[in-house]
C-alpha cells in the first residue's frame, strides 16, 4: 500500500531544481555501446546550463497522484493504474519507486520542453530530491548523495523506457559542472569516472566562447538514438564509433588545455561522423545552424541525440559574437526558435524544505 502523503506537505514546503546539459560524446554512454568498447576507455563531455527544471510538491487527494507540466500538460492516476508509458509516464514512475500518493507533482522548465537538453532526466533527478525530503518517509535529502540520486534516477527512466538508456544527463543534472565522464564498464565497481574540467572561477572564459539554440522543433531521442542503437548492434559503422570515441577523447584534452582551435575541429569532425550515419540527426535549421557554425570558424554540434531540439557552438569570443547574429537570422525563420540565455551550472540538484 502506498504511502499518502498529502497531510505532510500541508505542513511543509519542497521544492527541488537540477540543471539541463549540453554534450559531446553523447549515446557513448549507453552501455549497449560503451561495454563491447571498453578497451578504447568511452567518454563523454558535458556542460551543465543554469536553465533550471523545478519540481514543486503540492498536497493532493489520498490515493491520487496529479502531475503537472508546463509544456505537456497534466494527469492523474493512482498509483496502481498510472501509466509509465504516459508523456508524463516518468513521474509517476518515481512516485511509484517511492511508494507515494496523495501528491501533485508541479514541473517547470526554464528550457523548451522536448528541446534535447535532457530536461526529463533533469526532471526525474529533482523529483528524487524533492521525495528525498519528505519527513518520515525517506532518508532527509542531506543523505541522498547526488551520486545516488543520478543512479536512482537512471534505473528509473531506463525501466520506464524499457530501452536502453544512457546516464550522462542524470550526472549532469546532479552534480553540475563541466565534466568528462568516463564509462568504466565495470559490472562490480563504479560505473562512472567523473573528470571536472573547470572550476567555477574559470567559468567566464567558457561562457564567452558557447553558444546554445533552441530550433523551435521538438525532438524524440528514442528514435535516434534507438537507430544508432540498432546500427551498432548489427555491426555497421564500428569504426566510425572509434572514430567518435577519439575525436571526444580529443575533444576533452583540447579544452584541458585552452586549445579551443582542436576542440572546434575535433567537435566538427564528430559532427560530421554523426550527420553521415543518420542524415536525420539536423532538421533543416539545425543544418544552418551548423553550417552557419562551420563557415564562422566555431565548431557545432546537436544536443543530445538530435532530430529536433537544440545546437550548441563552441569558438573563440568573437568569433561567436558573430554567429550569434547569424544564428538569430537563421532562427526566425521558424517561430519559438531562439537564442537561449545560458550560463555554466555549478551547483547541480538543490532541494528546499521548509
Amino acid at each position: 500500500m502506498a504511502t499518502g502523503v498529502g497531510e505532510i506537505l500541508q505542513r511543509c514546503k519542497i521544492e527541488a531544481s537540477a540543471p539541463v546539459r549540453i554534450d559531446m560524446g553523447g549515446t557513448l554512454d549507453i552501455s549497449t555501446i560503451h561495454y563491447p568498447l571498453r578497451c578504447l576507455d568511452p567518454a563523454t563531455f558535458n556542460i551543465a546550463l543554469n536553465l533550471r527544471t523545478k519540481v514543486r510538491l503540492e498536497p493532493f487527494q489520498d490515493g491520487l497522484i496529479k502531475v503537472t507540466a508546463a509544456g505537456i500538460g497534466e494527469a492523474r492516476f493512482s498509483l496502481d493504474q498510472a501509466p509509465f508509458d504516459h508523456p508524463l509516464g516518468l513521474m509517476f514512475a518515481v512516485a511509484a519507486y517511492y511508494n507515494v500518493d496523495g501528491v501533485h507533482i508541479i514541473v517547470e522548465s526554464d528550457s523548451p520542453p522536448r528541446s534535447g537538453l535532457g530536461g526529463s532526466s533533469a526532471a526525474c533527478v529533482a523529483l528524487a530530491a524533492a521525495f528525498s525530503a519528505l519527513p518520515g518517509i525517506n532518508k532527509s535529502w542531506e543523505t541522498a548523495s547526488k551520486a545516488r540520486l543520478a543512479m536512482t534516477a537512471h534505473w528509473i527512466e531506463q525501466a520506464a523506457a524499457s530501452v536502453p538508456c544512457g546516464i550522462q544527463d542524470q550526472l549532469a543534472a546532479a552534480f553540475g559542472g563541466v565534466n568528462a565522464w568516463r564509462w568504466t564498464a565495470d559490472p562490480l565497481g563504479d560505473r562512472y569516472v567523473q573528470v571536472p574540467l573547470l572550476s567555477r572561477d574559470a567559468a567566464d572564459k567558457l561562457e564567452k566562447r558557447i553558444l546554445a539554440a533552441y530550433c523551435g522543433l521538438p525532438h524524440e531521442s528514442k528514435d535516434i538514438n534507438g537507430l544508432w542503437v540498432n546500427q551498432f548492434l548489427s555491426g555497421r559503422y564500428r569504426a566510425e564509433w572509434r572514430d567518435m570515441i577519439r575525436l571526444t577523447h580529443d575533444f576533452i584534452d583540447a579544452l584541458r588545455k585552452n586549445d579551443f582551435k582542436r576542440a572546434v575541429s575535433a567537435m566538427n569532425q564528430e559532427m560530421e561522423i554523426r550527420s553521415r550515419l543518420t542524415p536525420e540527426v539536423l532538421d533543416e535549421i539545425a543544418a544552418g545552424l551548423v553550417a552557419s557554425a562551420v563557415k564562422n570558424g566555431c565548431g557545432a554540434r546537436f544536443a543530445g541525440a538530435g532530430g529536433g531540439g537544440c545546437v550548441w557552438a563552441l569558438g573563440e569570443p568573437e568569433k561567436i559574437a558573430d554567429l550569434k547574429s547569424a544564428w538569430g537570422t537563421i532562427l526566425s525563420r521558424r517561430p519559438d526558435a531562439g537564442i537561449l540565455d545560458a550560463g555554466v551550472d555549478f551547483e547541480g540538484v538543490s532541494c528546499i524544505f521548509e
